[in-house]
């Protein structure tokens, strides 16, 4: 659904300390409402004509879809990638309790 107003902003980190600055920064920002960090995962891809093989964390940042731009803008500078993954998962749904925190938080302050 193109207009859910929540959305997953998904990127992947090389490392917990580089996704934590990324996810604590758009946390005090506003722009998202939560970050879910995973645990190390293996990740494939070519990357300048050669294939790698390394441990990423990946990260859903928790956000309303109307934030998304300013998100990514925030969270930018602060990864070490010189090509970032930034991909965004739409909500189609959920409790409303929920996201009426998330709604709460995602609000400028």
């Amino acid at each position: 659904m193109a207009d859910s107003e929540f959305v997953f902003l998904y990127s992947t980190f090389p490392d917990e300390a580089s996704a934590k600055r990324a996810a604590e920064a758009l946390v005090r920002a506003g722009l998202a409402a939560c970050v879910n960090l995973s645990a190390p995962m293996t990740s494939i891809y070519e990357w300048q004509g050669k294939l790698e093989t390394g441990p990423e964390i990946a990260a859903f940042f928790k956000t309303r879809r109307a934030l998304v731009d300013d998100a990514i803008a925030t969270a930018r500078p602060l990864h070490p990638y010189t090509v970032p993954c930034f991909l965004i998962l739409p909500i189609d749904g959920g409790s409303a309790d929920y996201l009426g925190w998330a709604r709460t938080q995602t609000l400028p302050k």
